[in-house]
This record gives structure tokens, C-alpha cells and sequence, in this order.
């Protein structure tokens, strides 16, 4: 059954705030688990959630008197914070379930949203209150706020993700790193400019996060997922706004949810002002910030508390639509103009084709495109393709990537040699044609499968 997992990085300290998240967390699960019962009674769902939001406001209550009595520096943001939640998101899913009288799918909307916004709070803000999250930043020097940003990101990561992050590009355009999904959060600044802020995760990180969360294994993206990640992704955003008061991110105006395509869509009308991708070893994530001034027109719906459900649904059918139509992403390696040239012109019709000429410049086109399939040349000058793949092993944020051989050599020595090193596969560059696109189709429909 699903449930939220209580550890000890959830306590801040304070016995009373922490025996009542545990109640917080228990009463979730309970409805967790009613959630997932046909024979569920409305009237035992409806007494669960009154049960949980008056909880939820005594705790705001206790949590802010103990705030003042420590005159805790930060309280109005963090009332602030309460407030939104229980005078805004809160009344709006009550709404919702009362709509749709009480139905499974209202229900997990309103545990989704619950999940990601306590879960991320208790991480980030409550544990403020005792001093275990990192120091926030005023003013900082303009050739020094990118740097502090990476190192916000790094940190955020790691207190709300549990997960351990590196930057590995700062000019992330939208590259396809895999099966993506964006949260886009648009803000109004002080002068009343706009900006526009996307998170793009990596569906096998999306799904590791919430799988841990939860303790349940999650095999694909549902709504659950995206509810709990639209959550972690507003308080993540909403520790940068606080932790950096010289970025004009004051008021969230909308929310959308973007697909691969659509974010393309947005980079070619205004090029990101900053734009980060990040590796975890459990998949990739990126951070892109545009300044919306000049921006004209929508390219998304706006996600709002009346169409939060059914926006959620028509984004995971728009989404699955374009990743059935995704075509594979091969990358080709080999030093050879020759062999590049005849790759492309068999391939390219078909696959979404990467070249790299050598074997340094193909680990940094896996590392910031994350090809579905590598052809090695096997016999490439200085650094061969052994050496090549034993680098791609080696780093675990890439090691999973299934390579195959390119050789020229058919004796019975090198196709030993080759095999020893337990590609996917090899592909004798004299071969036909047709054999090497038959080798191709059968490897991704078999992986597929």
C-alpha cells in the first residue's frame, strides 16, 4: 500500500511540531490507503479530509505561536506561506471533491496537492525554524549570482529530492534528455514585469522521487506523480524567491504545464536569461528562467483551482501522444567523415541522429542530450572505443546508456574482443544496409518490450 515513509530528516527538533507532522503524515496514509479501496465510503472520505484539514490548522496555529515565542525572523514569510495554503489551495480542493462528489480521481487530486506541498514545507521551511537549512543570501555581487544559484539548487536538491545534484550545463536550450516533464510557474515583479520560470524533469526522476516518497514503485508519470511534483516544484521555487529577494519573484500569477514540444516552442520565442541543467544520477532536471516581457501570445492553459483536474488529464494524454510519437535519438561515433556521412544518410529518415567525431566530444553530447542508443567506432586513434566505453561505464549518470560497436574487423580475435566488453551489441561497418537498420529495429523493440 502506498504511504509516506516518516525518517528522521523530516524532525526539526521541536517535540510538538514533530509529533503532530507525524499525525500530518499519518492521516495522509490512512487516506492513501482509502484511496485505493473500491468499497470506500464517501462519507468515511469526507470525515479522513475534515479530519486532516483541521489538523492541518491547528498545526498552523501551534507552529506560529512557538515561531513568536522564539521571535523567529522569518514568521511572516512562513505565515504567509500557511495562509496561502489554507485560506487558498485548501477551500479550492474542498470545492473540487464536493463537485465531483468525492470521486477517486478528486480525491487523488487533493492527496497530490497535499503530499507535495507538506512534504516539501516540512524539508524546507519548518526546518528553518531550528536552523538546519542552509543561510539565505540579500544582495549578491551580479557575476557571483549565478554561481550562488547553482549552489541554492545543489542544496534545495538535496533537503526536498534527497537527491545529490551537479550542474552539467549552463546553457540548457531545450535538449532532449529523454521522457520530460515541465512545470512552468509565471511571476509578477515589482514593477510589474514578468518572468517565467520552468522546471523539466526526467520522467525516470520524477518517478524515483515519488516512488521514494511514497514507497511504492510508480512504473510511468500518472496524475498522482504530477500533482505531488506541481507541489515539490512551487515550494522548491518558492525557497529560491526567499533565499534571493534581488530576483523579482514576488507574486505567482499562473501555472501551466508544458510538453517537450511546447517548451521548444517557448525557447524559440525568447532565448532563456538563464538556463541550468543538472544531473543526479537518477536522471536530469533543468531550471530556465525567460523574461516574459516581450513575449507575446499563450502557448499553454493556464492551470488554475477550477481546471487543475482536467488540465492535469489533458496534459498526461498530450504528453503520452508525443512521446509514442518521439522518434529514437542515436548517437554515431566515429572519426571517419566517411562512415558519419553513410550513418546519416541511412539513419536520419528514421532516428534523430547525434555525430561526434571523437571520443571526448560524444561524452559531452551524451551528458547534455542522453542519446537511446550509441555506435561506437571501435577502432578510433588516441582514445578507442574500448577506452570510450569504459568512461561511459564508469560516470553512473551515464553508464546505463546502451552502446553498440562499429567495427571494421571480422576475424575471430577482434570479435572476441569486442564482445568481452559486453556492448549491446556490434555492427561490422561492411554489413548491408538493410541488415544494420534490421539490427536496430530489433534492438528498440525489443527494449521496448
Amino acid at each position: 500500500m502506498s504511504h509516506i515513509v516518516w525518517d528522521k530528516s523530516y524532525e526539526i527538533g521541536v517535540d510538538f511540531i514533530d509529533k503532530e507532522h507525524k499525525i500530518l503524515f499519518s492521516t495522509m496514509n490512512k487516506l492513501l490507503s482509502l484511496s485505493e479501496r473500491e468499497e470506500k465510503s464517501e462519507w468515511v472520505c469526507r470525515e479522513g479530509i475534515k479530519y486532516l484539514k483541521n489538523h492541518t490548522e491547528e498545526h498552523f496555529e501551534n507552529e506560529e505561536k512557538y515561531m513568536q515565542s522564539i521571535n523567529y525572523s522569518e514568521y511572516d514569510i512562513h505565515k504567509r506561506l500557511h495562509d496561502d495554503f489554507r485560506y487558498k489551495t485548501m477551500p479550492a480542493l474542498e470545492d473540487e471533491l464536493e463537485e465531483n462528489q468525492y470521486s477517486a480521481e478528486s480525491i487523488r487530486h487533493f492527496l497530490g496537492v497535499c503530499i507535495g506541498w507538506v512534504l516539501a514545507h516540512t524539508k524546507t521551511e519548518d526546518q528553518a525554524i531550528a536552523g538546519k537549512t542552509g543561510s539565505r543570501w540579500g544582495a549578491i555581487p551580479h557575476g557571483e549570482e549565478k554561481d550562488a544559484l547553482e549552489a541554492t539548487i545543489v542544496q534545495l536538491s538535496q533537503e526536498i529530492f534527497q537527491l545529490k545534484a551537479k550542474l552539467i550545463s549552463e546553457q540548457y536550450a531545450g535538449e532532449d534528455f529523454g521522457n520530460v516533464f515541465c512545470c512552468r510557474f509565471s511571476y509578477c515583479g515589482e514593477k510589474k514585469e514578468r518572468w517565467e520560470v520552468t522546471l523539466i524533469y526526467e520522467d525516470r526522476l520524477l518517478l524515483k522521487i515519488i516512488s521514494n516518497i511514497l514507497n511504492k514503485e510508480y512504473p510511468k508519470v500518472d496524475d498522482m506523480v504530477l500533482n505531488v511534483t506541481r507541489y515539490l516544484s512551487r515550494q522548491f521555487l518558492e525557497q529560491i524567491r526567499e533565499r534571493f529577494p534581488a530576483i523579482d519573484l514576488l507574486d505567482l500569477e499562473n501555472e501551466s504545464l508544458l510538453t517537450h514540444g511546447q517548451l521548444l516552442n517557448s525557447f524559440q520565442r525568447e532565448h532563456p536569461v538563464c538556463s541550468l541543467l543538472f544531473s543526479t544520477g537518477e536522471g536530469y532536471f533543468a531550471f530556465s528562467v525567460v523574461s516574459a516581457e516581450s513575449l507575446s501570445g499563450k502557448i499553454v492553459s493556464e492551470i488554475n483551482h477550477q481546471n487543475a483536474m482536467n488540465a492535469v488529464k489533458e496534459y498526461l494524454e498530450k504528453e503520452t501522444e508525443e512521446q509514442e510519437s518521439r522518434r529514437y535519438k542515436i548517437l554515431v561515433v566515429d572519426d571517419s567523415e566517411f562512415m558519419l556521412a553513410r550513418m546519416r544518410q541511412l539513419l536520419a529518415d528514421k532516428y534523430d541522429l547525434l555525430e561526434s567525431d571523437s571520443s571526448i566530444s560524444a561524452i559531452k553530447v551524451i551528458a547534455v542530450n542522453r542519446p537511446d542508443l550509441v555506435l561506437l567506432d571501435y577502432e578510433m586513434p588516441i582514445c578507442d572505443g574500448k577506452q570510450t566505453l569504459e568512461m561511459i561505464r564508469s560516470d553512473r549518470d551515464i553508464a546505463d546508456i546502451p552502446v553498440m560497436f562499429l567495427t571494421s574487423r571480422s576475424d575471430k580475435d577482434s570479435v572476441k574482443n569486442v564482445k568481452a566488453l559486453k556492448p549491446e551489441g556490434y555492427l561490422l561497418k561492411t554489413m548491408p544496409d538493410d541488415f544494420i537498420l534490421k539490427t536496430l529495429e530489433d534492438f528498440f523493440e525489443k527494449r521496448d518490450q
